[in-house]
């Protein structure tokens, strides 16, 4: 029998009303022939009020009785969900997240999920139950109550999808489970009829967000990398922890609105339409912080030291900018979410000054980015974009690009503006493929109707059972490297709108694709600029880019490096597990391997090294993820 999870928010629950209307969905699905789970989170402004009654405690409440106060919200849902089950005639019981067994780490407030046990869910299922089960929490090893954070409600949703789609029957034990039985053709495993709906207060995932640009288009179907991007910038719609899941354990995603019954956006594999479409969707990051530490030493280590400090105290970091080093000084510029700021500050400072370095930082800024498959085919994206903003009077601070993702960040006074040029820029109002136009016969992705359900392809069930053991650990792909380019750093670059999309509209117009592109402030009013070109075109983007910037500044010094090497660690989540940076940067530092440029995005974080050194820090890279 199949079996679906669906995923209530708490405007979908906020009240009597809704939550019955709620019901009646999740029995339309059980009567359609379904098992159903449903997962609930707190009901309305519930979260904001308890959160509320501690501060009229004290100002510092206890992470964990935080933990052990706000879990009581979704408890308060699933027994209203469940009383309105049995009133509308089926059968129904609500458990919270430790009496089905999600088992976390021990970081209160924002807890990563180890483990989910299946049995007691099964045994309710194969009783003709609806399961309720409470979103956003569950239980450390010590059988303490833990949340699970910022969209954690979601998260469990797609989890508990995942944990149902793969695993069999379980052997005992809380958590341990064995791996599912092949069953027919194609190696299914057991439970691969499994889907995952998320109703909420929208009726999908726009091209961008339609309280800002109201023209933004509803999308009909997204790819798994497409949306982690769009998530993990701003796109609320979905948490990125959430795609996490969905893409490493093969579930079918759609978002719709609990309120109507219209089609909402699928979020599938990528399929081969989605190439033809060089930017999806826009996004904004209101409320990010910009931190630069700049003047530390050109040397192998520095990297690791900072990440590491900060990855201990479980900050995720989200723009990373370093350019080339000079003078053997180097900066290194990111960005963290400004509620993060004074706890950064509190490790970097001390951290800076044992190095001969400054701290800077910025609150008032705002993270723009585009996202598309198609950017890995279609030329000239990134000079489209800068030209944009030039054109709407918009300075960048810092420039990031990921494999299907650019991202700049901008005084928070230009964030709107900026993100509703970019929309128009690329016409994301316009009907297209996969947005109100049909994709041909692509069966994964087609609109208005379901994907087909993914069968293992003959992947290896233990494989898969090792991956449910530690869920959200970090999924590495794949180590490339890349030297068949080479790079140009403009130094000095003075910090004015324009400066940049001027550069890069002379190397567009003169046939030059650009790459990897990195813009970090380098002191009061100046910028310094590189970016990565063929090793065939090299010397044609320095003379272009020379021309350019003695327009700008007479003494802006260019220069361009044939002997770099780029290497890319791909994998999923790479931004939001604060880990990532620590272990490739240290990696690199053991080997004595110095890092000359960093970028990073959702689903790849990129390095450029010493050409000589390219491949001895490709086998290290590969050692330390565990990549064959």
């Amino acid at each position: 029998m199949p079996l679906v999870v669906q995923k209530f928010g708490g405007s979908s629950v906020a009240t009597a009303e809704r939550i019955m209307r709620a019901a009646r969905r999740a029995i339309n699905a059980r009567q359609a022939g379904s098992q159903v789970i449903v997962v609930v989170s707190a009901r309305g402004d519930t979260t904001d009020e308890l959160i509320e009654l501690a501060k009229e405690i004290t100002d510092r409440p206890p992470a964990r009785e935080m933990d052990m106060l706000l879990a009581t919200g979704e408890q308060i849902s699933i027994a209203l969900m469940a009383m309105a089950i049995q009133t509308l005639g089926e059968k129904a019981i609500s458990f919270t997240g430790a009496q089905i067994g999600i088992v976390t780490d021990s970081y209160h407030t924002k807890a990563r999920i180890k483990n989910i046990s299946t049995q007691r869910m099964r045994q309710a299922l194969d009783e003709g139950k609806i399961v309720i089960v409470a979103g956003f929490q569950g239980i450390d090893e010590d059988y303490n109550i833990t949340t699970l954070g910022r969209g954690g409600s979601d998260t469990t949703a797609v989890a508990l999808a995942a944990v149902m789609k793969h695993r069999g029957q379980e052997t005992g034990g809380r958590g341990q489970e064995a791996a599912g039985r092949n069953q027919g053709a194609g190696g299914r495993g057991q439970g691969s009829g499994v889907g995952c709906e998320i109703y909420t207060d929208v009726d999908g995932v726009y091209t961008t967000d339609p309280r800002i640009v109201p023209e933004a288009r509803k999308l009909d179907a997204i790819s798994y990398d497409e949306m982690l991007e769009l998530a993990s910038v701003g796109a609320g719609v979905m948490h990125s922890r959430s795609i996490e899941f969905a893409k490493k354990f093969d579930v079918p995603l759609q978002v719709r609105s609990s309120f109507t019954d219209t089609e909402g956006t699928w979020i599938v594999p990528e399929s081969e339409w989605m190439h033809d479409v060089p930017v999806c969707g826009a996004a904004i990051v209101k409320d990010e912080a910009r931190v630069g530490i700049v003047g530390v030493p050109d040397q192998p280590g520095i990297s690791h030291r900072i990440f590491s400090a900060i990855a201990q105290e479980n900050i995720a970091v989200d723009m990373i900018a370093q350019n080339v080093g000079s003078g053997g000084k180097a900066s290194i510029g990111f960005t963290v979410t400004k509620t993060e700021l004074p706890n950064t500050l509190a490790v970097v400072r001390p951290l800076a000054v044992s190095l001969g370095a400054s701290v800077e930082h910025a609150e008032e800024v705002s993270k723009v980015s585009i996202v598309g498959t198609g950017m890995r085919t279609h030329t000239g994206v990134a000079e489209r974009m800068f030209a944009a903003l030039a054109g709407a009077g918009v300075n960048m601070k810092m420039i990031t690009t990921g494999d299907i993702k650019i991202s700049v960040l901008v005084d928070k006074a230009d964030g709107v503006k900026a993100l509703r040029s970019v929309h128009q820029t690329f016409q994301l109002d316009k009907p297209r493929a996969g947005a109100g136009l049909p994709v041909g016969a692509t069966p994964a992705a087609v609109p208005a109707r379901a994907p087909a359900v993914l069968d293992d392809n003959g992947r290896d069930l233990a494989a898969i059972t090792q991956q449910l053991s530690s869920m959200e650990e970090i999924v590495v792909s794949d180590v490339q490297l890349s030297t068949d380019q080479g790079s140009i750093t403009v130094f000095d670059l003075p910090d004015e709108t324009g400066n940049c999309s001027k550069v890069f509209q002379a190397v567009a117009a003169g046939g030059i694709i650009v790459d990897t592109i990195v813009q970090n402030l380098a002191g009061p009013g100046r910028a310094q600029l590189s970016f990565s070109v063929p090793q065939a075109d090299l010397d044609r983007a320095l003379q272009l880019t020379c021309a350019v910037a003695q327009n700008f500044d007479p003494a802006a010094q260019v220069l361009a490096d044939a002997n770099i090497a780029r290497l890319f660690v791909l994998g999923i989540g790479m931004r939001t597990h604060t880990g990532v940076a620590r272990r490739m940067f240290g990696a690199l530092a053991e080997r004595g391997i110095n890092i000359r440029m960093i970028n990073t995005s959702e689903v790849r974080v990129s390095v450029v090294v010493d050409q000589p050194r390219g491949e001895e820090a490709l086998a290290a890279l590969k050692a330390a993820f565990n990549v064959r």
